[in-house]
């Protein structure tokens, strides 16, 4: 039986519209939000795919200030707030607490490589420690791919141990079943909420125990994921799945987060949408056209969107 989470079963990574001085688009951003929550997704603001890590602690705190003020249910809200700075990892994670988030996601300290568990561990224990509130509610952000910093099962029963409840379960974006099957069945038990990184390893997740996924595509193919997130245990689930990967596939093509804006830019005619933060650059006129040609061939849309 999988692990009911208060954020949801689906949540998304929001991507974060910018505007033509690259500030954030506050209503822009309060928008797509809303278009998620009616599709039933969760909000992971602040994650890898929001450009989070170029999005300033001001930013950030505007930002989700921005969503309580348009009565969006902070119950609903998972902001990343893990930066390579521990007084910025506390300060957003105080102010997200103030604002009665359902938790927050948090990456290991990222910018050294090759550190220790140790290390790891008094990082995140400085955090709570700091934070100080029986409020707080964290999920760790394995993603060695891109952090390179892991969060291993020893590190992970260290936490539970200290900060039982605190540590109330983890996003794992490495991309091996094997290993998100290991943390399921090592803690999920306890009542530790396992989040997929992709809808690609969602229903068996679900079937293994875990809470759901916390997935880049929810912000665009949201309703059929969170349908998936849902209907689990009925018929049909697996042709499900492969419908999913279908769409997954597509996006996976082409560098993501900007095919994510210009999937969005495209079916809510505002190319605003399709601005990125620099490192990051827009698709080239080629990859655009190949992204939106293999969509129509699958029969995708994202209805409602920009109504």
């Amino acid at each position: 039986m999988s692990v009911k989470a208060p954020c949801g079963t689906v949540l998304s990574p929001v991507i974060t519209p910018f505007g033509d001085d690259l500030a954030p688009d506050a209503e822009r951003f309060v928008a797509h939000c809303r278009w998620l929550l009616a599709n039933d997704v969760g909000l992971a603001i602040f994650g890898t795919n929001s450009e989070a890590n170029s999005l300033s602690l001001v930013e950030r705190q505007f930002l989700l200030d921005r969503l309580i003020e348009a009565d969006v249910n902070p119950g609903r809200l998972m902001p990343g707030t893990g930066c390579c700075s521990i007084p910025e990892s506390v300060a957003l994670t105080r102010h997200a607490i103030e604002q009665g988030v359902g938790g927050v996601l948090m990456l290991p300290p990222f910018y050294y490589k090759g550190v220790s568990e140790e290390g790891v561990f008094r990082y995140y224990a400085e955090v709570i420690e700091r934070v100080g509130d029986d409020r707080l509610r964290l999920y760790l952000y394995h993603i060695p791919p891109v952090a390179q910093v892991p969060i291993g099962l020893k590190l992970i029963e260290r936490l539970v141990a200290r900060y039982p409840g605190v540590v109330a379960g983890i996003k794992d974006s490495g991309g091996d079943w094997e290993n998100t099957r290991a943390v399921i069945e090592t803690f999920s038990g306890d009542g530790f909420r396992v989040y997929a990184g992709s809808e690609r390893f969602l229903l068996p997740t679900l079937r293994a125990g875990g809470a759901g996924c916390i997935s880049a595509t929810a912000n665009v193919n949201s309703r059929a994921i969170a349908a998936l997130g849902e209907n689990w245990a009925l018929e049909g689930a697996d042709a499900r799945q492969t419908e999913l990967n279908v769409i997954r596939d597509i996006f996976e093509s082409v560098p993501m987060i900007p095919a994510l804006k210009a999937a969005t830019a495209h079916f809510a005619s505002d190319p605003r949408w399709a601005r990125v933060r620099p490192p990051l650059v827009e698709l080239e006129a080629n990859q655009r056209q190949t992204l939106l040609e293999a969509l129509a061939r699958a029969g995708f849309d994202m209805p409602g969107l920009g109504a």
